[in-house]
């Protein structure tokens, strides 16, 4: 299980969407109330359901198809939360805080990154234990 580069790949996207949690930064518009932090819910919700999808894909390492889909659903989850957080950034309004917004939204790239090089290494052992097949 651990042995499999997929499985590293996936622990290191599952750390990068942990990190998101801890440096996330919060948003806050013109009137000084707060848009969006880590307690909002459905970001909260986002975020631990990205990493039990990646927990759930680890599991699964003898079914590499249920594994291949579930890093597939992992990759849209993380887009749809990228999605909220470019469109939360353009919606605050300030020159000032755009440095604090950059490290928040470079790390659901990282894991997506990740997550699509698990699914190649996937790809490639379900490919071999296909051509194994063939020769018997």
């Amino acid at each position: 299980m651990l042995q499999r580069i997929q499985t590293v790949y996936i622990i290191i996207a599952i750390l990068a969407v942990v990190g998101l949690y801890i440096v996330f930064p919060e948003f806050v518009n013109e009137e000084g109330r707060i848009d969006l932090n880590r307690e909002t819910p459905w970001v909260l919700g986002f975020l631990v359901g990205s990493v039990l999808l990646g927990i759930l894909a680890i599991i699964n390492f003898k079914n590499r198809k249920r594994q291949f889909v579930l890093n597939r659903l992992n990759i849209i989850l993380n887009f749809v939360l990228l999605g909220v957080f470019v469109y939360r950034s353009l919606m605050v309004s300030g020159e000032t805080s755009v440095s604090e917004k950059g490290i928040g939204m470079l790390l659901p790239i990282i894991s997506i990154v990740f997550l699509v090089l698990a699914n190649k290494a996937i790809k490639r052992d379900e490919d071999l234990v296909k051509s194994v097949d063939r020769l018997r």
